[in-house]
């Protein structure tokens, strides 16, 4: 099977695309995983590390063909606030909770969860479910997966080479289910260490 052996990053690429796979947010950061294309082209996405690839991405087949990446539509709730800082807490709770979050302007966008939805809605946020592509921001933990991408102002073609995404030596291949992740889960933060913090006070 050929491989798909580097990524150009989005918007720095030029060359038309072959064919175009459709993935979903999970399915979008893997190092090694046979793929196929909306058109059957088949290949073998073999890259030196795991990436976080994004809509617009181009995947380098060793023939010189480009694989065009498009983010899937996925259920998702989008979150409105009545004002900045209200909208700061909100993000708050979302960040302390580890939970991936896109931020589109004045809205939140996280993955449909009724847990998440009714504690937000009791915050005095505006919920609406929405079906769109996922993009959350990058973090401290690495929900988001953005893991420093630094691709330079000039397009690939002019460097003559490929651009393959820098993820500070992360080789993991995220094949996890974040689905299982508890959401109350406190990853150690109730531990006391004599300040008196409260985790549910930004």
């Amino acid at each position: 099977m050929i491989r798909a052996v580097s990524v150009y990053p989005a918007g720095l690429w030029s060359k038309a695309a072959v064919d175009t796979v459709v993935l979903d947010f999970d399915a979008r950061h893997r190092r090694r995983v046979a793929m196929s294309a909306k058109g059957g082209t088949a290949f073998l996405l073999d890259l030196p590390g795991a990436v976080a690839l994004r809509h617009g991405d181009g995947l380098l087949l060793e023939d010189g063909r480009i694989v065009a990446v498009e983010a899937a539509p996925e259920a998702l709730a989008e979150v409105t606030a009545r004002d900045a800082a209200h909208l700061v807490r909100v993000a708050w709770h979302l960040g302390n909770r580890h939970l991936p979050t896109e931020l589109i302007g004045e809205k939140l966008r996280i993955r449909r969860d009724h847990v998440i939805e009714t504690m937000l809605e009791g915050l005095g946020a505006t919920v609406t479910a929405v079906e769109a592509a996922f993009n959350p921001e990058g973090g401290a933990y690495g929900h988001g997966r953005v893991h420093g991408h630094d691709h330079g102002p000039a397009p690939v073609e002019e460097h003559g080479y490929a651009h393959d995404h820098e993820h500070g030596g992360q080789d993991h291949d995220h094949d996890h289910d974040h689905d299982h992740h508890d959401h109350d889960h406190h990853h150690g933060h109730d531990h006391h260490h004599g300040h008196g913090h409260r985790r549910d006070r930004p």
